[in-house]
């Protein structure tokens, strides 16, 4: 008789999986310290770079961060209980590729257009996904290549279907297989995942149809057919985050238009087209793009943090029970992100300000947030009002913008746009940059009070989600020379912009037949068309999950939703996410109890973590979640394996 091997199945082989497979063999020393283990990785894409960094996209789609803004592995900075493992950032990893230090990772093996833009790439360059692609498959095979001979791990390359339990056994079928794997323990570390249309979307699509039209609900954008739209049509877009940026590049470049220097040797560009274009008429509840990512780097050093907005100032204000974000948290939030402003101001620009940081700290840490005494402070210390943050433009960088005609509101948004761009590319403006680094540290604080039921269910329906589209606007936006091309088919009159406050009808009576019709807070003028867009991800919703393995667990109650719910028991929102414990991601079920032995990770969760990969030296909250999950894995495994003949 001997013992079998301990088995962990996780079901997604991209960058989470990787993660947690990072973290697995870092904490096996300590939790797991001699026996076999079997790690089986799932997933119908390529392992490592999973659905959304596969090589098998255009190669004009780009990374929204820097080379050098792109970790998978943990440093000094990173606060868990295992152990620190560092590893190569993606700059790192092309480095040395170049120096010719990784044999897997040649010329020959990467092909010519990979190696010509990888010996181009420098550590601010916004590298392609399907480089990204190559550095995440690689750091799969390096993680694989660190484990000890008694852990083994095997790719399937399949969609998990289906879960049962068989007394302590698991047993996930998986197509392609013959047999389903058995499992200990079991994680769904998926990314974002596919749902079926909301009843909304649906009722806009059955119109549409019903009339003729064309809707294209939302999806990942380099999944969707954009053979039917049509070159030189009006298309309407509702949507203005990345898949827009995606959605433009894939219907432009991506149809043979070229952008190149404008003739005035300014940055901006101009477009030639290739004849095959629509027009692109595009609005948003915002209703301009994501603020362009920095192309700089803090003058003034990383500024302390959490300073404003940690542990010791949250846990007064939450002592007595859960509170509202926007009430109660928000005055410090802002404070926080106002430090990390304000730091880099007088820090990196002393030349602009007449206090120094010493003097500064102190009256800024003394006086309250919205107050006489903060306001003349930060008065004081930015003379010119171009180095004071604006919060609310911040978050609404259109608000009561209007115009009478569409042409009219065009050169306003235009203008907004791109003096947001010039800001985020001027190292007079590093600012900026300290007050994302601060967004990032709130997000995290932010995170882990959802976590704690530390938030009232009112304020998690109505605040946390303006919260999480207020950072996704700041930290998710494209790389400046995207915002110029954008810029560039506005100028080209092929990229129209509606404004605020988007809305859109299906109308049956139109001397042109039916029409979609569209229209904003921002001008009376409608636009007419035959072809929707929702440039945008699918709301998250276990229930709706186009995912086989989800939806099944859904249906067996093995999964449940997140339910908000008021005191007296009125549903407030049903966020769609996973129930899992905040402290390990183990799944909760329908009766709310918590299985031992399944967690889930990723967008598809309740604990909302900010990608999957991170900025080094960030002590980021995904490392450190990684970390928690698999330590609790590891922990979970039975004492001793069943015995096998």
């Amino acid at each position: 008789m001997s013992r079998r091997p301990h088995s962990i199945v996780v079901v997604g082989a991209g960058p989470r999986g990787t993660g947690l497979l990072e973290r697995l063999g870092a904490n096996l020393g300590e939790l797991l310290p001699d026996g076999e283990l079997d790690v089986h990785l799932v997933d119908p894409f390529p392992p490592g770079a999973g659905r959304i960094w596969r090589h098998a996209q255009s190669p004009l789609l780009a990374m929204n961060s820097m080379a050098a803004d792109v970790t998978m592995y943990t440093d000094d900075s990173v606060l868990c209980a295992g152990p620190i493992v560092p590893g190569p950032s993606l700059w790192e990893w092309v480095q040395r590729v170049r120096a010719g230090e990784l044999p897997t990772e040649t010329a020959d093996a990467l092909g010519p257009a990979l190696w010509a833009e990888l010996t181009a790439v420098d550590a601010t360059t916004f590298p392609s996904r399907q480089l990204q692609s190559r550095y995440l498959a690689w750091v799969l095979r390096d993680v694989v290549a660190t484990l000890p001979p008694r852990v083994r791990v095997h790719l399937h390359t399949g969609r998990a279907t289906g879960i049962t339990e068989t007394g302590d056994d698991q047993w996930v079928t998986v197509d392609g297989l013959a047999a389903p794997l058995r499992a200990d323990t079991v994680v769904l570390a998926s990314g974002h995942l596919d749902a079926v249309p909301t009843p909304d979307e649906r009722a806009l699509a059955a119109r549409a149809c019903a009339a003729g039209l064309r809707y294209l609900p939302p999806e990942q954008t380099t999944d969707t057919d954009l053979s039917v739209v049509r070159p030189g049509e009006t298309v309407l877009v509702r949507g203005l985050g990345l898949a827009f940026v995606d959605l433009v590049v894939l219907l432009f470049e991506g149809r043979g238009g070229r952008f190149v220097p404008a003739a005035d040797d300014s940055d901006r560009l101009r477009y030639i087209p290739s004849g095959d274009e629509p027009v692109l008429v595009a609005g948003s509840p915002r209703g301009a793009t994501y603020h362009s990512k920095t192309h700089y780097q803090l003058r003034g050093g990383r500024p302390p943090l959490p300073r404003h907005f940690g542990p010791d100032q949250i846990a007064p204000l939450v002592a007595d029970g859960p509170v509202d974000l926007r009430t109660t948290l928000w005055p410090l939030m802002a404070k926080e992100i106002a430090w990390g402003w304000y730091h880099e101001l007088v820090a990196g620009h002393p030349d602009r300000v007449p206090l120094d940081l010493d003097e500064f700290a102190a009256r800024f840490d003394a006086a309250a947030w919205g107050t006489p005494a903060m306001d003349a402070l930060l008065a004081e210390v930015a003379p010119d009002p171009l180095d004071r943050l604006d919060l609310d433009a911040l978050d609404q960088p259109l608000a009561g913008l209007t115009a009478p005609t569409l042409d009219a509101l065009q050169p306003l948004v235009v203008d907004r746009i791109a003096e947001d761009l010039r800001q985020h590319v001027d190292p007079r403006h590093t600012p900026h940059l300290g007050a994302f680094v601060a967004m990032l540290s709130v997000y995290n604080e932010v995170t882990s009070l959802q976590g704690d039921g530390a938030l009232t269910a009112a304020s998690r329906a109505r605040d946390v989600p303006w919260w999480q589209s207020f950072f996704n606007s700041v930290a998710s936006g494209p790389p400046g020379f995207r915002v110029r091309q954008i810029l560039a088919l506005a100028d080209a009159g092929l990229v129209r912009f509606l404004g605020p406050g988007m809305w859109v009808s299906v109308s049956s009576d139109s001397a042109d037949g039916a029409v979609l019709r569209a229209g904003s807070s921002a001008t009376p003028e409608v636009v007419t068309s035959t072809i929707l867009v929702d440039a945008r991800l699918p709301d998250s919703s276990a229930a709706r999950s186009t995912d086989p393995l989800l939806a099944a667990l859904v249906r067996d109650g093995a999964v449940s939703e997140e339910i908000l719910r008021a005191d007296d028991g009125t549903v407030l929102r049903n966020t769609g996410l996973i129930r899992v414990r905040p402290a390990d991601g183990a799944i909760v079920d329908a009766r709310g109890a918590v299985h031992p032995r399944r967690f889930a990770v990723g967008p598809h969760t309740a604990v909302k973590v900010a990608g999957a990969f991170t900025r080094p030296g960030m002590n980021a909250q995904s490392l450190r979640y990684n970390d928690a999950i698999a330590r609790a894995v590891l922990q979970s495994l039975p004492a001793e394996s069943a015995a096998a003949a």
